[in-house]
Parts: structure tokens; sequence; C-alpha cells
């Protein structure tokens, strides 16, 4: 692997058989706050600045911005510092992950990275902060990881010790409490032709919500449900997924609803390499959200931290102006629209367990220090060879200060395609107070909902 670690000593995860891993000491956890965020990210800068001091991130919205409306941009007069293209980047290539040089070498020169000023805007509210570091105190693994334990809200481990903790941290990070919203995914052809596929997504947080104890929650991070509005063949289906926290011993819970059966089905197989609905194959269920579900098919081990050119602050791909026929292109989406920064990242690598069947063999995960978001993946196939790189281009939303994705894409470097997901442009705003009740997601209220 070509990585260059910038700071930490490799650490690794195999098998974890035994006792659950310690919780960190009150003397780590009065960092947090301190020389460390409270998310548990390094507060200074980096030595030669181009990486700066995080203030506080974008907690409060930007001038000009209203409640219900779709997040502005808050850097307009911001300005690509350069632009890195298959001709130069060997000047970049120790700031580039392996995924991103694939794509320049596979896609230039109409592939490119436009590099901007790095922001540190990740914030969230100061309740969920004061949750990093009761977790801190409290969290710890489960035997052989598939779950946590002494932890709510938010990430478990902001001083984590190894890659499992980094891979939970992003799986339990905190999205708020509640969402709705719509947004369309695709799968251009090789000449960027598409047919989109719109969704209404409800999410209800189960172990989010403030006051909730996890005692409480039945195992349960998110209830989910989903509602295609179009095409036409594909109206009416829903999906219903209750996520549960440890899916080793409580599986996942997913319904389905297809307007032509008129029937609500269990599916059993919504998880791990399943073919990811309406994905035309390109990505597997797990990559949903950059990774999700129970980490029990692989080992993973920390390699540590790496200054790297990733997707960020991603509010032109965001924006009311641009519409989906502005993003797509052949190969891959519109790089114009893109923004790149330089920031801190962890880096972790899945191997495949033996004797486990998926079709990745290797996974290397770049997680956000500021965030614990994934913002970019890469995906081996089982002779070795790069065959997917994924992105998330993520934004501070304003009503509830969040930092989240607003568009995925899995790019197929063997089938010369791509899936893109959160194509939201032109719907309204996200809702992050829809006021939803935990009986909604319901199979029962599926039911009624899709005979409406």
């Amino acid at each position: 692997m070509r990585s260059q670690l910038v700071a930490g000593v490799a650490l690794v995860f195999l098998g974890f058989s035994g006792q659950a891993l310690s919780k960190v000491t009150a003397a780590e956890a009065e960092r947090l706050g301190g020389e460390l965020t409270p998310v548990g990210a390094e507060k200074a800068g980096n030595r030669s600045g181009s990486i700066p001091e995080w203030t506080g991130g974008l907690a409060t919205p930007p001038d000009g911005w209203r409640e219900g409306q779709v997040e502005i941009n808050p850097f307009p007069e911001d300005e690509a510092l350069f632009v890195i293209t298959s001709n130069n980047l060997e000047l970049y290539r120790d700031k580039l992950s392996d995924g991103h040089i694939a794509m320049l070498e596979k896609y230039g020169p109409d592939f490119f990275m436009p590099v901007y000023q790095t922001r540190r805007t990740a914030a969230f509210p100061e309740h969920v902060y004061d949750k990093f570091r009761e977790n801190a105190l409290t969290a710890q693994l489960l035997d052989n990881g598939n779950g946590v334990r002494d932890t709510i809200m938010t990430s478990p481990f902001p001083i984590p010790k190894n890659g499992l903790e980094v891979i939970w941290n992003h799986i339990l990070r905190y999205r708020g409490e509640e969402i709705s919203l719509r947004s369309a995914s695709a799968t251009p052809q090789r000449d960027g032709s598409y047919n989109p596929v719109v969704n209404d997504y409800d999410y209800f947080f189960a172990y989010s919500q403030r006051g909730a104890e996890l005692a409480e929650i039945d195992n349960k991070i998110f209830y989910l449900k989903t509602d295609t509005v179009s095409p036409s063949s594909l109206a009416g289906t829903i999906t219903l997924v209750h996520e549960t926290l440890d899916q080793v011993r409580s599986p996942r819970l997913a319904w389905r609803y297809d307007s032509g059966s008129r029937r609500l089905r269990r599916s059993p197989n919504l998880a791990y390499e399943t073919d990811l609905p309406n994905s035309s194959s390109l990505r597997s269920v797990d990559q949903k959200d950059m990774y999700n579900g129970a980490p029990n098919q692989y080992d993973w081990e920390l390699k540590g931290k790496r200054e790297l050119f990733v997707p960020y602050n991603a509010y032109k791909l965001h924006g009311p102006e641009i519409e989906a026929d502005d993003v797509i292109r052949p190969g891959h989406i519109n790089q114009q629209l893109t923004r790149y920064e330089l920031h801190r990242v962890w880096v972790v690598e899945a191997k495949r367990r033996t004797g486990i069947s998926h079709i990745y063999d290797r996974r290397v995960f770049y997680v956000d220090e500021d965030s614990w978001q994934i913002l970019a993946s890469e995906e081996y196939d089982a002779e070795g060879n790069l065959w997917r790189v994924s992105e998330a281009h993520n934004i501070s939303y304003y009503s509830e200060p969040v930092f989240w994705t607003t568009m995925e894409m899995t790019y197929d470097l063997k089938a010369e395609r791509y899936y893109v997901d959160g194509l939201d442009n032109g719907f309204p705003a996200y809702d992050f107070a829809p006021g939803f009740r935990g009986n909604e997601f319901t199979a029962s209220a599926a039911r009624r909902a899709a005979r409406r």
C-alpha cells in the first residue's frame, strides 16, 4: 500500500474474541475539549498551516439563510487554490488515496480534483458534545466487537484504540434525532444517459434521542422507511428497516412492499454483500452510508492518520440552482461541482475473515477526524485488484448542526459505470424535525401506508 502514515502507530484488530475492550481513563477523557476537540480530533492545525485549528466549526448558519431553505454556500467567494489532474498528480501523490490516484489515471483529464482552502466546518449541538465525553468514560465493545455497550446518542469512542472502534464511531455518529427528505439515485450508462429513482426517506434515530437510555431502545440504532416516488414502474414500493445495534445477536429487520404484488414481505437478505436495490449491481447493501451493518465479516486494522485531499463542504453539489443533469457525466460526476480540501483522516483497513464470503476481499476507509464520517473508501476484489472507489460529499446542515452526506457515489473501475445517491437538487430542504412517533415505523404502519 502506498499510504504514508502521518500520525499514529498501526494498531491491529484481529478476531476479537474474549473480553470487551476497556474504556479510556478519566485522565485521557480530559483531553476532550482541551488538546482534542469534543469529538476527539486534534484541535490544532498542522505544522504548515494548510490545515487550520478547529475553532468550533460552522455552528451557526451563514447570513442570508432562513429556516426551511436549502443550505446556501457559506463560502461563495472561495476559489480553487489549485487543481489536481492526471498530468500533475505526482506533485500531490503523498496526499492522495490510492482510489483517487486510480480515478485520475483512468478518467483524466475529465476527472480532476479542485482543491480549496481547508475549512473545518463540522459542528454538533452542545448536548452531543457532552455525550462524547460520557461515552469515552463508559463505552466498551461487546465480545467479538459485534456491538457496543454503555454508550448512547453519538460515537462511542472519541479516543479510539483500534480500527473497529473507529468504524463504530462512523456507524453511531450523530445525524440528528429524526429527518425527512427526498432525493434521487441513478446508475448512468457509459454514455451518461440515466433514469433517476426518486425516494422519500424518513429516519427516526432511536439511539440519538435526547434522554434515551441504551436499555430502552430495544437494540435499535434507527428506523428507516423509504417510499419510491418515481419512475412509475417502481412507484409505491416501500422499504422498512429496523437497524439494530448488535446485528449478530439480533439481525437487521427489513420489509419490502412491492406495488405489483401488493404485499409487505420480510427481506432477510438486505445486508452485507447483497446488491443494493436499484444500484444495477454497482454497490452492495453494506456500502450504503459508506459502511453500515455488522462488522463481523472482516478483521479491522487501524493504520493511523494521514493528511489527504478529500471531499468536503460540497455546497455546490447541494445547491438549489443545480439539477441532476448538471451532476451526471459519463464515467463520473461533474467534477466542476466538487470541492476537495486537505484534512486529517483515520485510515482503517478491513480484510475479509477466513471462511467468510463477500465480494470485497479488502476495503480501506478514510474517516474524517472532525465528524467520524467516512469520506472515501476503496474496495478490492479477491485477486487484490482495486475494483471500486467510493466518495461521500458532505456539508454542515443548518437547522440542526450536523455534518452529513449530501451525495455519495461508487465508481466501478471494471464496468466503467457508477452509482450516485443523494441527488436532492430541486427538492425541499431536509426536515430535521418532522415530528415522527415510534409507532410510525412498524410493519403494520407500513402496510397501512402502502394501501393508501
